[in-house]
């Protein structure tokens, strides 16, 4: 009998009442049972987050910095709320402590007193960083507390992050700050920068207007030099002066002391001398030509009377005893006597000096005879003169005197103004110096502040100027400068999918250790047929493959259309599973068939190794070094690396692979099979009676 219609004949045996019927039902459903519920039961755990019971404590007291208030607790607590990460129940800090510990919440957060005050200070001098403290208890759930780090890491992040932008928006508002100032600098400097052009042009007119101003108080120094030597020689001029009309005055005064009283007492005396005089000038005048021719005689005669009566004098009053009571008489007489003899011969003598010029002596009487009338008209005036003129001369003395003071004042001035010229020559100089020097600096601080201009210019244009907009985008990067560029190439959509590529070999390798729990995995018809043993290999076989296939079908159409399992190749995988049912089916069939009882303990042993070490969870370079050892010689460990490829996409080498891995491990078990299946045509003791039965 060829080995499909003893496959056949073998499946038929459980349409024969309804206790078998059953076994196949349950032979079907066992790997939905397997697979679906599993993977059911782990489908989206993270989408369910919203169920696990939080306690949520905010003891966030606040805080102000520059003006406003931060409640950084409070927005905490709303954006939990808001992203609905878990089940938040607000209680107190006792109670969360008490309710984490007993069970009732998983895990808590909370939120410290000073968190808005330490996330303030980082405006201030001392800065310190706030914190969110996380209570877990493993004892409740390890999965929890392992999901409660990564979404409270990202808390702390967005919590981080928005405490940065607030802060650095402050930093983009201050270097707006920094700009329109820097700009407002900038004008200021362009100003400076004329201001000190025309300082520079203005010190350098300073310093040729010292240069001229030197020129000239040198020759003002010089020129008060001569000033003062003249000066000198004015005191010196005017003291003599002084001196002078002082001793005129006083000669003056003296004279007018002794001759005052008697011009005043004799104006008429003298007054009637004067017009004596010029009447006898004019007489003179008149007998001029008979004086002339008498002069000589008149002299001779009075000459000789006055000699006579000299003698008389001499002979009767000099020496004689007693002297004649005539004598004064007499000698007055001599005296007039004498006084007249001179007056002619100085008539005499004036006739002879005029040599004869009788128009000359005419001229002169002339000119006495006026000056005599004159000083009879002034007669009567005369004293009035005379003291008017010493006025004139104390008045002169004092004006001399004055001008002698003022010429010492003069002078002492002038040595002062020499001195002071000196000094102001050499200030010029050295002001003429200095605004030289002046000039320089200013040319050098022209240029400075043309440079300034020019970096603040520059700088202005450096210094960003952010309006709201790239304020709120900038800080927006540089509070989270790196973020994660997430690109699943083949992304699972949930949880179950991304474990489907695990639990479905699972179930099948289920399906058919349990199937050949019922169907025996040597057929016993073709054994006692004495059939071949490939024939007998595959008359067990094949029953078993096509229960897998049935089981394939159903188990995949629940995970599909109940579950919502999305493949990216569904027919490759339908097609693959089927590959995988056949290889589970031969490596079993052999396990059984070789070790009889004990296979089944070795089914069961495989599938515990191959599900350690298949990487169907973590990475296999994540387990021991045992697991990583077995990895290669397992056929599971190609099946889930296959599946993940058909059921969510990527290139298929690993499945190309796996199907040549697994058609190996077919071939090869079934040649053991038929190799056992040789040897159990020959009946033994141990056939008949095996150490252990199952």
């Amino acid at each position: 009998m060829r080995s499909p219609r003893l496959a056949a004949l073998e499946l038929r045996r459980f349409g024969r009442g309804r206790l078998p019927r059953a076994a196949l039902v349950a032979l079907l459903v066992l790997p939905l049972l397997y697979g679906a519920l599993y993977l059911w039961s782990f489908w989206d755990p993270y989408g369910r987050l919203d169920r696990i019971p939080v306690a949520l404590v905010n003891e966030d007291e606040g805080a102000t910095a520059d003006g406003k208030r931060i409640t950084a607790g409070d927005d905490i607590v709303d954006g939990l709320r808001d992203s609905r990460t878990f089940a938040w129940h607000e209680v107190s800090d006792a109670e969360a402590r008490r309710g984490v510990e007993d069970g009732t919440y998983y895990l808590s957060l909370t939120v410290p007193a000073d968190l808005s005050a330490r996330i303030a200070s980082g405006a201030g001098d001392s800065p310190r960083a706030g914190a969110l403290r996380v209570r877990t208890n493993d004892a409740n759930n390890y999965i929890v507390g392992q999901i409660s780090r990564t979404v409270f890491n990202e808390v702390r992040s967005a919590a981080s992050t928005k405490a940065s932008r607030s802060f650095l928006d402050k930093i983009f508002v201050s270097f707006s700050d920094i700009h329109d100032r820097t700009v407002t600098a900038a004008r200021g400097a362009d100003r400076l920068e004329g201001g000190l052009g025309k300082a520079e042009k203005g010190s350098q007119d300073l310093a040729d207007g010292l240069k001229d101003a030197r020129s000239g108080s040198g020759g003002l120094a010089r020129g008060l030099k001569k000033l003062d030597k003249g000066a000198g020689d004015l005191e010196d001029g005017s003291r003599r002066v002084a001196d002078g009309t002082q001793t005129l005055a006083d000669t003056v005064n003296g004279v007018h002391d002794r001759v005052g009283p008697f011009l005043k007492d004799n104006e008429k005396s003298i007054g009637d001398t004067a017009r004596l005089v010029a009447d006898s000038a004019r007489t003179v005048q008149d007998n001029l030509d008979a004086l002339v021719k008498l002069a000589p005689g008149a002299a001779r005669t009075a000459r000789t009377a006055s000699n006579a009566l000299d003698e008389v004098y001499r002979a009767r009053c000099a020496g004689a005893a007693p002297p004649d009571a005539a004598c004064p008489d007499l000698k007055k007489a001599k005296g007039a006597a004498a006084d007249v003899a001179d007056v002619a011969d100085d008539l005499d003598a004036l006739v002879a000096d005029q040599d004869g010029d009788l128009r000359t002596m005419r001229d002169d009487l002339g000119t006495l005879r006026t000056q005599a009338r004159a000083l009879a008209d002034r007669a009567p005036h005369l004293s009035e003169d005379v003291e008017d003129a010493v006025e004139r001369v104390n008045k002169l003395n004092d004006g001399a005197n004055k001008v002698a003071a003022g010429a010492k004042k003069l002078h002492g001035g002038l040595g002062t103004a020499e001195t002071g010229a000196v000094k102001l020559d050499k200030g010029v100089g050295t002001a003429e110096s200095g605004a030289r020097t002046l000039d320089g600096g200013l040319y050098k601080l022209a240029d400075g502040s043309q440079k300034l201009a020019g970096g603040l210019h520059d700088g202005a244009e450096r210094i960003p100027d952010y309006d709201e907009r790239d304020r709120d985008r900038r800080t927006g990067v540089l509070a989270d400068p790196v973020r994660l560029a997430s690109h699943d190439l083949h992304q699972a959509p949930n949880y179950g999918t991304g474990f489907a590529p695990y639990f479905i070999p699972l179930s099948l390798w289920v399906g058919a250790m349990v199937a050949y729990m019922l169907i025996p995995p040597l057929n016993r018809r073709a054994l006692a047929a004495g059939s071949p043993s490939w024939r007998i290999t595959l008359a067990g076989w094949l029953p078993v493959a096509a229960v897998g296939v049935l089981q394939v079908a159903a188990l995949m159409s629940v995970l599909h259309w109940a579950i919502g399992l999305r493949m990216a190749r569904a027919a490759g995988t339908l097609a693959f599973l089927f590959l995988v049912t056949a290889c589970f089916a031969a490596i079993v069939q052999w396990l059984n068939a070789r070790f009889g009882a004990a296979g089944r303990i070795l089914v069961l042993a495989l599938l515990m190794l191959q599900l350690t070490s298949a990487g169907g969870t973590y990475p296999v370079q994540t387990s021991p070094g045992f697991f990583a050892a077995i990895h290669p010689f397992l056929p599971m460990s190609y099946v889930v690396e296959a599946l993940r490829r058909l059921i969510t996409g990527g290139g298929l080498g690993p499945v190309g692979s796996a199907c040549g891995v697994l058609a190996a491990f077919t071939a090869g078990a079934l040649a053991l099979t038929a190799l056992t299946a040789r040897r159990r045509q020959v009946w033994t003791l141990d056939r008949l009676h095996p150490e252990l039965t199952l």
